[in-house]
């Protein structure tokens, strides 16, 4: 935890906010394992969307729940729109923590620190009512409780479709980072993250005997062409400073040592750092891919779905942003963070409109570091905090009540 004094808040607004967000400390906490506890696939988050729900109803905020899961809601009647955002899905993972709040549901658990991100927005969610029941909030507010940003195409889209974001100006939002020590906020100008695409690819033939292979198609050959060889071809047509990256998480073909089978499947992720690489690499691969099998006589069925843009701070947002965590954290609060390959649909909205992500620190220091989407991950249960008051005092900051 940094020891710097957090700065004073400039008015009103922000010293309300922090007083409120101390006095939720518990609740939020216990939100967020109970969160944990109960966690929901993408597009099934039903108990996550009416228990977020219910509390900022309860909190004054004029809600929307959307057609599937998930929620907007609004406070504020005139002035610009800052919108803050939170993402309610778990993950496909089984939880290893052995903690009391550990996942009721095997085989499922919030291995990304959605539980986090939510019960951080409905603090700040609180906080701002409060804000805005005393008359100090001239603008106003939208809140994003996002379903599905664990699969592609995300649930980021499903609410740009339904007019999330109509009127925004900026759009904020904080992600877990269990390399970061609680107490510290990672920031960073332009790209965060990176472009995020699936890749299928199936490939077809006659099959036959491991002891005839020139009289059929060798079909496993030809899929371990395709593993090893798509990934260095296209960082050889690919702009090298996009940073392109193929990597496979399965791999299927075959079920018996002396058959060459007739279908095999290969499926991973392709990423890069830059946007013009990722609108070049959706027709390019699928080409690369029928020329490598081409000499096997194989048929290539392939799947390409584009995921998610690159995120890419805005400069004048993620000077609003620092000044939030400056308020909540001190001037040691945030701390330059890189530019790393993962995917996040938060970059379809600042596709559209300006604004910024951090990495809220998670990390106990002194404590063991954790990996995202694996089912052990740990987190200081004081980010919950934290997060709630930056979030909040960047709304607050963004209409210039502090």
């Amino acid at each position: 935890m940094s020891n710097a004094d957090p700065h004073p808040a400039a008015g009103p607004a922000g010293a309300l906010v922090d007083e409120v967000v101390h006095g939720l400390e518990d609740e939020l906490v216990g939100l967020r394992r109970d969160l944990h506890a109960h966690p929901e696939l993408s597009w099934r988050e039903l108990r996550t969307t009416s228990l977020v729900a219910a509390r900022i109803t309860q909190a004054g905020w004029r809600v929307t729940e959307l057609p599937r899961t998930g929620l907007v809601a609004e406070i504020g009647t005139d002035g610009p729109i800052v919108a803050l955002r939170a993402d309610l899905d778990a993950l496909p993972v089984p939880d290893l923590t052995g903690d009391p709040w550990a996942s009721s549901v095997e085989g499922v658990t919030h291995a990304c620190g959605h539980d986090v991100h939510t019960a951080a927005l409905v603090g700040a969610a609180v906080a701002l009512g409060r804000v805005h029941e005393q008359g100090l909030l001239p603008g106003r507010v939208r809140l994003l409780f996002q379903p599905a940003e664990e699969v592609m195409p995300g649930g980021a889209l499903s609410l740009i479709e339904l007019g999330a974001l109509d009127d925004v100006d900026r759009i904020f939002g904080l992600h877990c980072d269990p390399t970061l020590d609680v107490g510290s906020v990672g920031l960073r100008e332009g790209p965060i993250t990176g472009a995020a695409d699936h890749l299928d690819v199936t490939l077809s033939g006659s099959g036959g005997h491991t002891s005839r292979p020139h009289l059929t198609e060798d079909l496993t050959f030809a899929l371990g062409k395709v593993i090893t060889e798509l990934p260095a071809i296209l960082s050889r047509r690919l702009d090298p400073r996009s940073g392109v990256s193929v990597v496979w998480g399965v791999v299927r073909a075959g079920s018996a040592h002396n058959v060459i089978p007739a279908t095999g499947r290969v499926g991973g992720t392709v990423r890069m750092l830059d946007a013009v690489a990722w609108s070049e690499a959706e027709k390019l691969v699928p080409l690369l891919v029928e020329q490598i099998v081409a000499p096997y006589g194989v048929h290539a069925q392939v799947d390409y779905q584009r995921g998610v843009p690159p995120v890419v701070n805005d400069i004048g947002s993620i000077s609003l942003l620092a000044g939030a965590v400056e308020r909540v954290l001190g001037p040691g609060g945030h701390v330059p963070t890189q530019q790393s390959l993962g995917g996040e649909d938060f970059g379809w909205y600042l596709d559209r409109v300006r604004g910024a992500m951090g990495r809220l620190g998670t990390r106990t220091p002194g404590g063991p570091t954790y990996d995202l989407h694996q089912g052990n991950l740990r987190v200081d249960d004081r980010a919950v905090g934290i997060g709630a008051r930056v979030l909040a005092q960047v709304a607050a900051s963004f209409h210039g009540v502090l």
